[in-house]
């Protein structure tokens, strides 16, 4: 029996619009999650910018930063039950592939059951007969989304969902990066490029990981501002000066780390400048062409890293941060700049296109 729904369908080059969708109940090993928040994540407006390109092979419901609440779960299910809220993680892992066994799940080889896929041999998204695709693996634009029972984390109930939602990504994300993948050390000196929400988690996980100096790196005055609340000591605007000269000299010519919060092959070469000689330059943000890099600074034991997903352990991470968030010690309310309903899902893009915001946050019920 599938569900009928309203999602924020994008067909191509046009406006995303409110449609009804019909979603399959949950198959074995599978949960149905009543969408209660999703976040607007770049990543979403990567696919935008696609579809401008050319048509998209299927219709897709985007969205992933979502919040929810347990509705009906499928056969074999025992991690989570009906009620249960959770936060939904966008690339499951499946434990058993050779990075799993080694604790690198967020690298899976098998993150999803393939039948399930627009192209699949059961879609569970269906316009009439015409398959829709689960951007990012989950379609969080929608009312309800299904998801394996290993994309679904159960989280505390008094966590607020509408703003916890942002652990499902740029949360995770950030301050995955500093801690996990670069595991920051105490006293350390830190420069972030790039002060959207992944860059601001970026700002609080090396704040967190007890850096000395947290160097904001940005065009604009009023995300170096908000970088602040986040942690920031110093700050540069890299439209007014040399960011690598600058930083460096705030560093005292020795930073440790620098993390690329952008993904443009510009500023991931400004990252690795930046450190020191035996320093780490992480790459964070979502990098589409090629990167150029002075191979003889690898003599100098420079490293360059890329952080997918925070490095995440997401069973173990994802309620240790809303954990860290209940305690008031990690800060999420001040990352939602805007609250919109469903039928508003356009000018959040464009509010973010325009850089006006950190992140916005749907909700699918309106």
């Amino acid at each position: 029996m599938a569900t009928d729904m309203r999602a924020a369908v994008l067909r191509g080059p046009e406006p995303i619009t409110i449609e009804q969708v019909n979603l399959d109940q949950p198959d074995a090993g599978e949960v149905l999650v009543r969408v209660v928040a999703c976040g607007v994540c770049h990543s979403d407006l990567h696919t935008i910018n696609r579809a401008k390109g050319g048509p998209l092979p299927v219709p897709v419901i985007l969205g992933h930063e979502v919040g929810g609440i347990v509705e009906e779960v499928g056969p074999g299910v025992v991690s989570v039950k009906p009620g249960d809220h959770v936060v939904v993680a966008f690339r499951p892992n499946c434990g058993l592939c050779y990075y799993c066994i080694r604790g690198m799940h967020q690298l899976c080889e098998r993150p999803d059951n393939t039948a399930r896929s627009a192209t699949g041999e059961r879609p569970r998204l269906r316009m009439g007969e015409q398959p829709v695709q689960q951007g990012i693996g989950v379609a969080g634009y929608a009312e309800y989304t299904v998801m394996p029972e290993r994309g679904v984390v159960k989280v505390r109930e008094d966590a607020p969902l509408e703003t916890i939602c942002l652990v499902g990504c740029g949360v995770t994300t950030g301050v995955g990066a500093a801690i996990n993948t670069a595991k920051v050390q105490a006293g350390s000196d830190v420069a972030v490029i790039g002060l959207g929400g992944v860059g601001l988690n970026v700002v609080q996980g090396a704040k967190l990981a007890g850096a000395r100096k947290i160097i904001a790196v940005d065009i604009s005055d009023s995300k170096l501002e908000t970088a602040a609340t986040f942690g920031a000591t110093d700050f540069v605007n890299a439209s007014q000066e040399d960011p690598v000269a600058r930083v460096q000299e705030i560093a005292g010519g020795y930073l440790d780390y620098a993390f690329e919060a952008i993904g443009l092959g510009a500023t991931v070469r400004q990252a690795f400048d930046m450190v020191r000689a035996g320093g780490m330059a992480v790459v964070v943000g979502v990098v589409a062409q090629e990167v150029t890099i002075p191979g003889i600074a690898f003599l100098r034991e420079k490293q360059l890293v890329g952080s997918f997903f925070g490095s995440a352990q997401l069973q173990y991470d994802i309620p240790r941060l809303v954990d860290l968030y209940m305690d008031g010690k990690l800060l999420i309310d001040e990352l939602v700049s805007k609250r919109r309903p469903l039928g508003e899902i356009n000018e959040a893009f464009a509010d973010m296109e325009a850089g006006a915001v950190a992140r916005s946050v749907m909700d699918p019920s309106k």
